[in-house]
């Protein structure tokens, strides 16, 4: 048996000696990120823009980690005018409104500035060039290499031989090194001429008019015949041509234009740039912040991987962060049932830790890490092991007397289960653990958790799926002994934090959560992974190909309609042809032109005859279609099935998401979608598919918090809801509601549950926000209880700091306290809908276990295959369908006891798409 002692390294990185002092012109970055990256591609759920915001971080990780900055400060214009509007009214006049989406995404930068350490500038009545400019001067001076990172051409006058300036171009990655040679190579000037040629050429985004008919060529020839500005305007009478005429009778705003454009270098500022070092950035406030925003655990892992460099090495030298010591046995053939014996066979908890690969209802082992409260950990190697160590590890993973902690224990139990391994006792999965402690976070990682929860750095840390090739009998390899090693570490990092994570849940009032709903979910889903759901294959390459026809034909009629090929998915090429040659009413204007998105199209075929538009939303609409399909297609397994993978950590509300493939997000109400589910059929050995969902959930729910008799009177006549509560609004008889009232009073409905404002409405309805609010006031009369719970619901969450589920599922919302008030305005509508969402969700949760429970119980070989949303999916044999049927209608609508009883609808077909009701 091999034993080794392990424990953390920390290895420093080389540093520079030249100090370089990096300067980013905040608002022109982040204008350029704002335009790169689609605007509605990046919106949270409270409906904030954020696209900006990541794409200046992506921006700005770039730099750090290329340009390895030794001080940094980012300058921010202000919203006040300047000295240049005083010397000049129409400064920067004409300029565009500032898109919407923009709008809050500064306030956002700065305060994530803030929290990583990166000083920020800004001066009344100066610009953000003038401070960049103050700021080069005060490092050059002090020795510093400057690099400006500035989408401002004005930013060229500063280029020197240790001043740079980082010029984007196409892309957010693309930026140019404008050093002198640079600048005089695309210019024809020195970069100390560069303000005289940008005075005769003008500025067009200040509103700088220059001398008509000159450009950057001929201003340039001058510059290079005279000398400087001053000399040309001495020798203005010998210039010749039209152009030496447009200069002279422009004199007065060539002029003008230099003295505005020369960058102020001398700009009052508090701070030195020696002090402008990135230090004490705070990793939880990051963390807040990106969940707040939804940002995917890929930037902060970026962000975080380049701010631990350079002087957290150096820091970390000085005062090394503890770490995880384990004592490692390397149990060899017929050892390890003893080394079980030894060290857990008691009922204290133990870590666990798993090294393989899982995914799509399978998985494999490749290693397997054990480590106790004492201090003994083993790594266990399954090619090695005889019968005896085989049987020992079988019936301690499947003891539920030895309590277990893992990370993220789905997807290790599916690995587990391919080598025949039962796992029973898990008393703590971490990661979901942290997730009901901190559910508005979107990353769990381990060594994450452990720098939050317990100040340690998991230094040692793999990927827990790497991939471990081991031959115990030779002389291990180093880098095998270090992924042995690294997985022990890891089982001992998910036992401490699981120690910490019981006394924050027990704070929390979530541990019920964890032990009676969350983990034997865990079990549940992982068991509906493995078994997946069987799929059409023949049916589905019929669809794939249908929505392919579908996709050529609306390109053939765009062609024809337009009289020419081109590119439908080109944007360019759309704005040149709907709004240039075929004269179209302009849509909301963007820096590229006018957008062609799908709300454009469809506002375009409601506004004209012509057909282009309802061509291109057909095009786009089959094109998804055709995607959707084809990535159906590639998830179909050797056994026939689809096995999708549920996520337990993602969603703050606690609703479930669905993954590789997301069938949850497969349409159901539209025909087209509707078709793709006939694509899930009934496997072999059973005969019907069943599918049972909650009819209505949320508005029962809110019916029941706000205990608003006349809202659960509505639920009790019998009358379709809807109609019933159009009905009230709008003072008739059910039978008189027309199909627009009922849709309406639908939409707000629903709306309500979500936390819906009148403007979100006025959107969905297609009328103004006055109206909107008029239609919410009159519910609201009629409804006051409602009204009275969602504002109490704000004002106990602003003094808690959070809101709950009617289980007790908190969702914390620091930023009904923020200053910031596009924060504050997020937070509110989260606190509005998170109690009914999420109470939503914990009642499915509920009944899945309940149903997964009955079935066993039961002894019936029924099996769950999918949850989405609301609805379960059952695959069951006819001779169960009767009492499968009411066990699950039984089950789920006891779910909770509600003042408003849970309806449940219950379908059977051949197909998903038949077993609808």
């Amino acid at each position: 048996m091999v034993k080794t002692q392990a424990t953390p390294d920390q290895t420093p990185s080389p540093r520079q000696e030249r100090s370089r002092l990096l300067l980013l012109d905040g608002h022109s970055m982040a204008f350029r990120a704002f335009f790169a990256l689609p605007a509605d591609k990046f919106v949270n759920g409270a409906g904030q823009s954020t696209n900006a915001v990541y794409g200046f971080t992506s921006m700005l990780i770039k730099l750090l980690r290329d340009e390895r900055p030794t001080h940094i400060a980012v300058a921010w214009d202000r919203s006040e005018p300047t000295f240049r509007h005083e010397a000049y009214g129409e400064y920067k006049a004409g300029r565009s409104e500032t898109p919407q989406e923009f709008h809050g995404q500064i306030g956002l930068l700065q305060e994530l500035m803030g929290l990583i350490g990166v000083t920020s500038v800004s001066v009344a009545t100066y610009e953000a060039d003038d401070v960049i400019a103050t700021l080069a001067v005060q490092g050059g001076a002090a020795g510093m290499e400057v690099l400006i990172a500035s989408g401002d051409r004005d930013a060229f006058q500063l280029v020197t031989e240790d001043c740079t300036v980082l010029y984007p171009g196409k892309s957010l990655s693309d930026l140019t090194r404008m050093t002198p040679e640079a600048v005089e190579a695309k210019y024809a000037v020195a970069p100390e001429r560069y303000r005289d040629l940008a005075a005769l050429v003008g500025e067009k985004a200040d509103n700088l008019p220059g001398v008509p008919g000159v450009g950057p060529k001929t201003a340039a020839k001058w510059i290079a015949k005279y000398g400087s500005l001053e000399e040309i305007v001495a020798h203005a009478d010998e210039i010749t041509g039209k152009a030496g005429q447009n200069f002279r009778d422009h004199l007065s705003d060539v002029l003008r234009n230099q003295q505005l454009n020369k960058l102020d270098t001398e700009t009052p500022i508090d701070a030195g740039v020696t002090d402008m070092t990135i230090d004490g950035w705070d990793r939880e406030g990051v963390n807040t912040l990106f969940d707040t925003l939804e940002f995917a655990s890929t930037l902060r892992d970026r962000l975080f991987a380049v701010l631990g460099t350079d002087d957290a090495d150096e820091k970390a030298q000085e005062a090394p962060a503890e770490g995880f010591t384990v004592e490692l046995a390397v149990p060899g053939t017929g050892e390890l049932a003893g080394w079980l014996a030894a060290h857990a066979a008691t009922n204290a908890r133990a870590g666990l830790a798993v090294a393989g690969s899982w995914g799509h209802g399978g998985g494999d082992v490749t290693g397997l890490a054990i480590a106790v409260p004492a201090g003994a950990a083993a790594f266990v190697d399954p090619a090695v092991l005889d019968p005896a160590d085989e049987a020992a590890l079988t019936a301690w993973l499947a003891d539920p007397e030895r309590p277990k902690a893992l990370h993220d224990a789905k997807g290790p139990m599916l690995a587990l289960w391919s080598r025949g391994w039962e796992l029973a006792g898990l008393d703590s999965d971490t990661a979901v653990a942290g997730y009901l402690a901190l559910p508005g976070r979107r990353n769990f990682d381990l060594a994450d958790l452990c720098t939050r929860y317990l100040g340690r750095e998991l230094a040692d840390e793999t990927p827990a799926q790497a991939q471990l090739t081991l031959d115990i009998a030779d002389d291990a390899e180093d880098e095998d002994e270090a992924a042995r090693t690294a997985l022990a570490v890891r089982a001992r990092a998910t036992l401490d934090l699981a120690l910490a994570l019981d006394a924050d849940l027990a704070k929390r009032g979530a541990t019920l959560l964890l032990h009676d709903i969350e983990l034997p979910l865990a079990a549940v889903l992982a068991r509906m992974e493995r078994t997946g759901i069987a799929a059409d294959r023949g049916y589905l390459d019929g669809l794939a190909e249908e929505f392919a026809a579908a996709v050529r034909q609306a390109v053939e009629e765009a062609h024809r309609v337009v009289g020419r090929e081109f590119n439908l998915g080109s944007p360019k090429q759309l704005q040149q042809i709907l709004f240039d040659e075929l004269g179209l009413p302009k849509t909301k204007k963007i820096k590229t032109g006018y957008t062609t998105d799908a709300d454009a199209l469809a506002w375009l075929a409601a506004q004209t005859d012509n057909e282009l538009p309802v061509i291109l939303l057909r095009h786009r609409d089959q094109t998804r279609l055709r995607t959707t399909v084809d990535g159906l297609i590639k998830t179909i397994a050797d056994d026939g099935r689809i096995h999708t993978t549920y996520n337990q950590t993602v969603a703050a509300t606690g609703r479930l998401s669905s993954t590789e493939p997301n069938l949850q997000n497969i349409p159901v109400r539209t025909d087209a979608g509707r078709r793709i589910r006939r694509a899930f059929v009934v496997g072999e050995g059973y005969d019907f598919l069943l599918t049972a969902d909650y009819s209505q959930i949320e508005l029962r729910i809110m019916a029941h918090l706000s205990g608003d008799e006349a809202l659960i009177e509505a639920f009790q006549t019998g009358h379709d809801f809807h109609a019933e509560i159009a009905a009230r609004v709008f003072k008739l008889p059910v039978d008189e509601v027309a199909g627009e009232a009922r849709a309406k009073i639908k939409a707000m409905n629903y709306g309500l549950a979500y936390g819906l404002s009148d403007y979100g409405l006025s959107q969905q309805l297609g009328i103004t926000p006055k109206e909107a609010r008029v239609l919410m006031e009159d519910f609201f009369a009629q409804f006051g209880k409602v009204r009275d719970y969602l504002e109490a619901v704000v004002d106990q969450a602003r003094r808690d700091g959070y809101t709950a589920t009617m289980l007790g599922r908190r969702r914390y919302l620091p930023d009904l306290s923020s200053d910031n008030r596009q924060r504050r305005d997020m937070a509110e509508r989260m606190a509005l809908n998170a109690p009914i969402q999420g109470s939503a969700a914990d009642i499915i949760k509920v009944a899945m276990l309940d149903v997964q429970r009955a079935l066993e119980e039961a002894g019936h070989t029924s099996r769950l295959l999918l949850q989405v949303h609301d609805e379960l999916v059952l695959e069951v044999t006819e001779d169960e369908l009767e009492p499968v049927r009411k066990l699950v209608s039984r089950k789920m609508a006891e779910a909770y006891d509600l003042r408003v009883p849970l309806a449940v609808s219950v379908g059977v077909g051949a197909n998903w798409h038949d077993a609808a009701h």
